[in-house]
């Protein structure tokens, strides 16, 4: 079996810690924050993430930027010069260009490396539902699995991670076009907070509103018991942008209810917070009658 080695990028907002342990390169992504330009790496290295939500709550703008054909020839290359395949688990195509740009440089390199291999899967995920793709992966990719046996769970797996979250600044809902300028001002006034997921496409769609933050996370939870795997075998991811106490909200109401449930806790980074804002929690999972 040809050595390989598993890729991401950074909307997959895992930890480094945890892509270490997984053994997964995630490619940085760019973002503009008022006048300069960043890029976020799993460990911050640029700007911290309190820093990043400090800053949009107090005005300052944030623009994201796909990953350039350059970057990717930079990341490609690295492991096809080593002799090593890839397998990269793309943001999804519903959300962003992105994967364009990854098979095109792909096909280039695999015509400058003659028998390398550069495997481009759309996760038709985002932010910690595509983490929690990449997680489950990566824990086949340490157990020895073949590209194509590792790819091929993933094309199984990646229907059947169910996204939901809900939001609480709704400028930014408002100013990406899911929310109407009304919405925003009267949703605002009443303390409404959407519920969105991603669709079977991998599409951003608003799904119901709930009035007060208690209610908007408890709407996440009876999702999860209505359509998550056996909780006794459950991985779940509650993500969140700048909110711990939502999170911690949300992880304890499942650690209550399921005792011995696998719950990772993780931040969400600026590619995704800029279009959602501070205050955003996500719950993440596998679901057994997933059909949204």
């Amino acid at each position: 079996m040809a050595p390989y080695t598993l890729m991401t990028d950074m909307t997959c907002d895992l930890s480094a810690q945890i892509l270490d342990e997984l053994h997964v390169r995630a490619i940085p992504m760019a973002f503009q924050l008022g006048e300069n330009e960043y890029h976020h790496y799993p460990d911050e290295r640029e700007i911290r993430l309190e820093e990043f939500y400090t800053r949009l709550k107090a005005g300052e703008d944030a623009v994201t930027s796909q990953i350039n054909p350059a970057t990717y020839i930079e990341y490609f290359e690295a492991e096809l010069k080593e002799g090593r395949d890839i397998l990269y688990l793309c943001f999804s195509s519903g959300l962003s260009g992105t994967i364009n740009t990854a098979v095109l440089i792909g096909k280039q390199m695999e015509e400058e490396y003659p028998g390398r291999r550069v495997v481009i899967i759309d996760t038709l995920c985002a932010s910690v539902g595509e983490g929690l793709l990449v997680y489950l992966t990566g824990k086949q990719y340490r157990e020895g699995r073949s590209l194509d046996e590792l790819a091929a769970y993933v094309e199984t797996m990646k229907t059947q991670v169910c996204h939901w979250f809900t939001v609480e600044d709704l400028h930014h809902l408002r100013r990406g076009g899911r929310l109407s300028s009304v919405e925003a001002i009267v949703g605002s006034a009443l303390k409404i907070k959407p519920i969105l997921s991603v669709d079977a496409k991998g599409k951003l769609v608003v799904v119901a509103k709930e009035r007060g933050t208690k209610k908007a996370l408890g709407y996440l939870l009876n999702r999860f018991a209505a359509e998550g795997e056996a909780p006794a075998e459950a991985t779940v991811i509650v993500g969140h942008t700048n909110a711990p106490e939502s999170a911690e909200y949300v992880a304890e109401a499942l650690r209550s209810q399921y005792p011995g449930i696998d719950i990772r806790i993780e931040k969400i980074g600026p590619i995704i917070g800029a279009h959602v804002g501070a205050g955003m929690c996500a719950l993440v999972y596998v679901g057994k009658n997933y059909n949204f």
